[in-house]
């Protein structure tokens, strides 16, 4: 027998491998076999649901390690925010804290802050995200701009090219006071007074502020945690809610108002780059996440029916307001990972104020378990 003829067969069944691959990924992942599914980043798999599970609300696992079954929406506009970067379909999370976000902004507003920026909260059914946040994942964070809403409704291209406006002075650790004011402490202050709110990270910089200028009750500024970066917004996070109850909590914020020497370790330590080493060790990459690394429920999310889209969002308190209709292009997985930064590179500032490039802020050496 000739070797073509003993390779013939080999070919074919190769080509009929390959040809059922090619279908398999052009249905999507939920046609994968579970041993496949598995077998992908938890990333691709929750980064590609446009929709919530249409099940019961609950948060499921750690803030760092897991997903959302039966998740709200931020809506797009309201009397007092505008979601940003709305590529990524990232306004998502768990009831109580959407209802937390749409009272925080009428309460802030009634202290001076114009409106909310909302920006990343969770991916529709949670989990590892596209790019970006290590956490987010069980619908109980937020990230809110630094930047107050501007008086005009935003259209679809500004909130995907506005920038946030960092804090900081260019090539410093320490708030611009010519950008900071009142009103960020205010809003600041009003977001750490909902007993649901365990934490808000914001710039060591930021929380050294507070600490320094902060008159009266001091209390709430024990909530106020200095973590890296954080100079263009805040992150808000909320306690797991009843009805969770596979949802990991946090450890309690302790340490007084923390604006004692632990907070002189940042700008002795923390945030003063590394000496370069003359021995380069090559970095090896931390794995990604999989789905068998999550808890067991985040299967059956992600193969749960999606709400009606129509129905997603939680609905503005104020059946009054009315916004100018936004054409939102339908999701797609590949302009979330091509989303920008809300920093000001590349992009146009949302306000006069100039924000330093990213660069400009020094590295940071390791990072804390907050």
């Amino acid at each position: 027998m000739s070797v073509r003829a003993c390779l013939s067969p080999l070919a074919s069944s190769l080509s009929r491998l390959l040809t059922a691959c090619c279908a398999l990924a052009m249905l999507g992942t939920a046609s994968l076999p579970p041993a496949l599914s598995a077998e992908r980043p938890a990333k691709q798999l929750f980064g590609a649901a446009a929709l919530p599970a249409d099940m019961k609300p609950q948060s499921i696992g750690f803030y760092s390690r897991g997903c959302m079954a039966g998740a709200v929406g931020m809506p797009v506009d309201g009397p007092n925010w505008q979601t940003m970067r709305l590529s990524r379909n990232r306004r998502w999370g768990q009831p109580e804290l959407v209802r937390i976000l749409q009272d925080l902004s009428v309460k802030a507003a009634r202290d001076g802050w114009s409106g909310l920026m909302v920006g990343d909260m969770s991916q529709p059914r949670g989990g590892p995200m596209l790019t970006g946040h290590a956490s987010h994942q069980i619908g109980l964070d937020a990230d809110i701009w630094f930047t107050p809403m501007p008086p005009e409704r935003l259209t679809y291209e500004q909130r995907e090219n506005l920038s946030a406006i960092s804090m900081l002075k260019p090539k410093s650790f320490y708030v611009d006071d010519k950008r900071w004011t009142k009103a960020h402490e205010n809003l600041l202050r009003d977001a750490a007074s909902y007993k649901e709110v365990e934490r808000i990270l914001v710039h060591p910089g930021i929380k050294k502020k507070l600490c320094d200028t902060v008159k009266g009750d001091r209390a709430w500024l024990a909530k106020i945690r200095p973590n890296w970066g954080h100079n263009y917004h805040f992150h808000l996070r909320i306690a797991c809610q009843d009805g969770s109850p596979g949802c990991k909590k946090q450890n309690p914020v302790t340490g007084g108002q923390g604006c004692d020497a632990s907070l002189d370790w940042w700008f002795n330590v923390g945030l003063v780059p590394k000496k370069p080493s003359k021995r380069k060790k090559p970095v090896k990459p931390k794995p990604e996440l999989r789905l068998s690394d999550l808890p067991s429920a985040c299967a059956a999310v992600l193969d749960a029916p999606a709400k009606p889209a129509d129905e997603a969002d939680l609905k503005v308190r104020d059946a009054s307001f009315s916004a100018p209709a936004i054409a939102i292009p339908a999701y797609d997985p590949a302009m979330a990972r091509r989303s920008k930064p809300i920093e000001a590179r590349g992009a146009t500032a949302a306000t006069p104020a100039s924000a330093p490039p990213p660069g400009a802020i020094p590295t940071p050496t390791r990072r804390p378990r907050d």
